[in-house]
């Protein structure tokens, strides 16, 4: 299955900003089927739709205004230029929100510094119902999110990046909000959670997947983790007084069975997150990731109420 935009992109051909008009006039009329062309600049590349094209030279003046001057009067310097490692899926949301003029040209990609192709809505919309349909087998059915199949890949994909945060984010004294509230209060705190997640870690910047049971899991493509973090934890401590009654709310606990079978006092459900960076330290697989991850929520899950745990100076240290 393809999931990198890159990998959907096919050749086409490329002129330079000062191509003349006539030129890219022949080029159009010799290939019935050309939708666009790439339009290279001294630093960016730009589009030149077909229909652009013609609609500029088709006025009353157009033709004979435009023909022997260059392309760069008439291209679109504002196209849609993606890196060919972007998600396919996040590609589609940027796609759909460009203006309505717009919402059909051509996705320019490229790689590094070279441009690589480009992708016609056609295809992207093809494909996207290819990912989602390949996507559902592997979703969370409770939440909705991306299971672990498609977590590792992502976590694979991060190591690519120059900068990249792995945030795991745990409900703490989860079990016990199970035993006292039952299972379908359980479920429907999960899930509040998961829509809260949803709502701060949005695509293309951010990934997020559900672990299991009361695990997520967020990737962010730079450090600036600690904002959005605390957003999480403010935003958890809020939503969560929907789930308790008056009596367990005011003393801030509920009564759970301790090691001793004995009922004892069990604090509210807090919420831990785990961050790693490659800010201080490379990592070569994910396993690397993971067990640095494993690490920092032990010392998380030691600190009593929510709070954050990273592996840099951003965060509490653990």
């Amino acid at each position: 299955m393809f999931t990198q935009i890159g990998e959907i992109a096919d050749p086409i051909p490329v002129v330079q900003s000062d191509t003349k008009c006539d030129i890219v006039y022949h080029l159009f009329k010799s290939k019935p089927s050309l939708e666009g062309i790439a339009v290279m600049g001294e630093k960016d590349v730009s589009l030149m739709m077909r229909p652009r094209f013609f609609q500029q030279i088709g006025t009353q003046y157009g033709y004979n205004l435009y023909m022997g001057r260059p392309v760069e009067l008439v291209m679109n310097t504002q196209a849609l230029v993606v890196d060919y490692s972007e998600q396919i899926t996040d590609v589609s949301v940027l796609a759909m929100d460009r203006d309505e003029g717009e919402i059909y040209d051509l996705v320019l990609v490229t790689s590094g510094e070279s441009f690589f192709g480009a992708v016609s809505i056609r295809r992207l919309l093809l494909a996207v119902a290819d990912v989602r349909a390949e996507m559902a087998i592997f979703m969370n059915p409770l939440t909705g999110l991306p299971g672990n199949h498609i977590i590792d890949e992502r976590l694979s994909q991060a190591l690519q990046m120059d900068q990249f945060s792995v945030l795991y984010v745990d409900l703490d004294q989860f079990k016990s909000y199970n035993d006292s509230y039952g299972f379908k209060m359980g479920d429907q705190l999960i899930q509040a959670t998961a829509n809260l997640l949803r709502k701060l870690f949005v695509p293309p910047e951010a990934f997020l997947g559900h672990i299991g049971g009361d695990d997520f899991i967020t990737i962010l493509n730079h450090h600036d983790y600690k904002y959005i973090s605390e957003e999480v934890i403010s935003g958890f401590e809020e939503m969560k007084k929907t789930f308790y009654n008056e009596h367990d709310w005011h003393h801030q606990y509920v009564l759970g069975e301790g090691r001793s079978g004995l009922n004892r006092p069990i604090p509210l459900v807090s919420v831990s997150i785990a961050v790693v960076t490659n800010n201080k330290r490379k990592y070569e697989n994910i396993d690397q990731i993971i067990d640095e991850a494993t690490r920092i929520k032990k010392g998380c899950k030691a600190i009593a109420g929510s709070i954050i745990c990273a592996n840099d100076t951003a965060g509490t240290p653990c």
